[in-house]
């Protein structure tokens, strides 16, 4: 499989996630995302012996879209301390299948089980518990689907998945949180902006949904 590259250079490497495939190696030992684009790098530049690659943030396994990775020890703890501060933005699209306000703010309170792999909301000042808080837009509504523009301000495990579940409109193809029947999760991660490692200037990537239901429905603007 050839990875779907937006942009190279000696300290990051932008590429497009597919879906239903790890960010990194699990339990499943499925082919994840990491490992493909170290086998990418070893053979285009024929490097010898191990590859170093830098995972800087994830994907839920399901969902897909653009992600970065650092070519350098260097470059992870540079977009790491960004991921922190919040500097490093991400923007995703989800479909539901039920209304929500035109938009909001969600912020709760999550905790997840490791044993089930499931992240819940849970009462402030729960134990183990993190704050989670994003902003979304309802831009379109075609059928019973309505396509959300959402932006992340923390980035806690299945939290996109779980505060829709939780404000009553789960994503649609989500059957881990109750959401309506699709062969896939319909969330995809269509923007990524950070600074440059070493450059310092502001990089911003893009990339749209797969052409295919429900995402045919709506017009995606494309930035």
């Amino acid at each position: 499989m050839i990875p779907e590259i937006l942009y190279e250079d000696n300290h990051v490497i932008v590429a497009v996630k597919p879906q239903n495939m790890p960010s990194q190696a699990d339990a499943s030992r499925d082919m994840d995302f990491l490992t493909l684009l170290k086998q990418y790098i070893k053979e285009k530049y024929e490097k010898p012996g191990a590859v170093y690659l830098g995972l800087v943030h994830r994907l839920d396994r399901p969902a897909g879209g653009v992600m970065v990775f650092a070519r350098t020890s260097k470059a992870a703890a540079r977009l790491s301390a960004q991921v922190r501060d919040h500097s490093f933005q991400k923007q995703y699209y989800a479909v539901v299948a039920n209304g929500l306000p035109p938009e909001g703010t969600l912020s709760d309170a999550l905790l997840k089980d490791s044993r089930t792999n499931m992240t819940r909301v849970v009462p402030p000042g729960t134990q183990g518990a993190k704050q989670a808080v994003l902003s979304y837009r309802i831009l379109q509504k075609e059928e019973n689907y309505l396509l959300a523009d959402i932006s992340l301000k923390t980035g806690r495990p299945h939290q996109i998945r779980v505060q829709f579940s939780h404000a009553g409109a789960p994503l649609v193809g989500d059957a881990k949180y109750g959401g309506a029947d699709n062969p896939r999760l319909c969330l995809w991660s269509y923007r990524l902006s950070f600074l440059h490692p070493t450059k310092k200037e502001r990089m911003t990537f893009a990339c749209l949904p797969p052409d295919r239901f429900p995402w045919n429905l709506f017009e995606i603007p494309s930035r």
